[in-house]
């Protein structure tokens, strides 16, 4: 594997239907939001997801912020979120003008800790949006006592976690409204796209009547009854993501598949932390990541640049959200500190074969000994 023009972080694999369905919907004129392939897809991602109800959206950041106001969320109240976790979750929060809350990360999953959430529970907080970070469960068993307990709204941001498990049991399904997304780099893709699932009746409504511009179809095409949002999903995407999801089990399979053969190559390397997976969560390695030591002569950065020379793309770890200008505070946050730091995204995408992978590991692995 030496002439590698380049490896990408993620590629999707859009060999199956998708053409096919795609086809049809520009055959039968039918490329907006109305068609066949939304409710199909919405059907049939919850049935995966272990949910009754699903809706799409345009988007995952849409789709959380739909969830957010499903939630009840608005000015003076307070949301927990991860301090490591893509922008998104914290911003959704933020549309609503209500104030995103950071706890910190468990160094074993990489995930939010339920001791650090419980610490931030004030008598403003409304809500709780766990992140399955990189396709890792966070622990949502002891994060749904906690609701329990304090009367909380549980958002699972999902979106980077299609077909992760705690003890078999779906991630998705435990929040109260759960949300996916279907981005071009996700284990299933749609190009853009989102999802919310939920059991709750009510909330499946809600947030379908806000995705739509807040419009009573029931009365009158055009009476709107809230202010409501234009967050709709196409027939063309839903048609990519029927399509994927009819391989999605391979898709996941595959992704442990990259992960495995990853681990076993970096066996031996004390200054290499492989991606976590804590007994009783399966993650789906959304992406296989490395946290290099800090005993290491080289930083992330720059192995990162060194890869690239090599035709290896990489990806930084999500930055903090307390560093973010907009959100800043004094606040320490040691684990996601580190991560962030120390933190790289390695090839993970569907498509790449083992000599790939293991041409990856062998360039992490000279560039780290060059460097002892």
């Amino acid at each position: 594997m030496a002439n590698h023009e380049s490896i990408p972080v993620a590629a999707p694999d859009l060999g199956g239907n998708e053409l096919k369905y795609v086809t049809e919907c520009i055959k039968t004129e039918w490329v907006s939001s109305n068609g066949r392939f939304v409710p199909l897809f919405e059907e049939k991602f919850a049935r995966f997801a272990g949910k009754k109800f699903g809706v799409s959206a345009s988007n995952g950041t849409v789709a959380l912020h739909l969830a957010v106001l499903a939630a009840g969320v608005e000015k003076g109240d307070e949301v927990i979120v991860p301090d490591i976790t893509f922008v998104a979750t914290a911003n959704a929060v933020l549309y609503t003008g209500a104030t995103p809350v950071f706890a910190d990360s468990e160094i074993s999953s990489w995930c939010i800790d339920p001791i650090e959430i419980e610490k931030k529970i004030t008598k403003r907080t409304k809500a709780i949006i766990p992140v399955h970070l990189y396709g890792h469960p966070a622990n949502m068993v002891e994060i749904m006592k906690l609701a329990k307990k304090h009367n909380l709204f549980v958002i699972e941001d999902a979106a980077e976690a299609h077909g992760a498990s705690i003890n078999g049991k779906s991630v998705g399904s435990f929040g109260d409204a759960n949300v996916f997304s279907f981005f071009g780099n996700k284990t299933m893709t749609t190009g853009e796209g989102g999802m919310i699932v939920t059991d709750d009746e009510n909330i499946a409504k809600q947030v379908k009547l806000l995705r739509d511009g807040g419009r009573d179809r029931s009365k009158n095409t055009y009476y709107h009854t809230v202010l409501g949002y234009n967050y709709a999903m196409t027939n063309l995407q839903a048609a990519v993501g029927v399509a994927q999801l009819e391989r999605i089990k391979n898709f996941i399979s595959r992704k442990r598949g990259i992960a495995a053969t990853y681990r076993e190559a970096f066996k031996g390397i004390e200054s290499v932390e492989f991606s976590p997976e804590v007994i009783g969560f399966e993650s789906n390695y959304w992406m296989s990541s490395i946290v290099l030591s800090e005993r290491n002569k080289i930083g992330r950065d720059e192995l990162m640049a060194e890869l690239k020379d090599r035709g290896i793309e990489t990806r930084p770890f999500f930055h903090p959200m307390h560093q973010i200008p907009y959100m800043k505070t004094n606040e320490k946050f040691p684990v996601a500190e580190y991560l962030a730091k120390n933190g790289l995204n390695l090839p993970s995408g569907v498509k790449l074969t083992k000599p790939e992978v293991l041409y990856v590991a062998k360039n992490v692995r000279e560039i780290l000994e060059k460097r002892k």
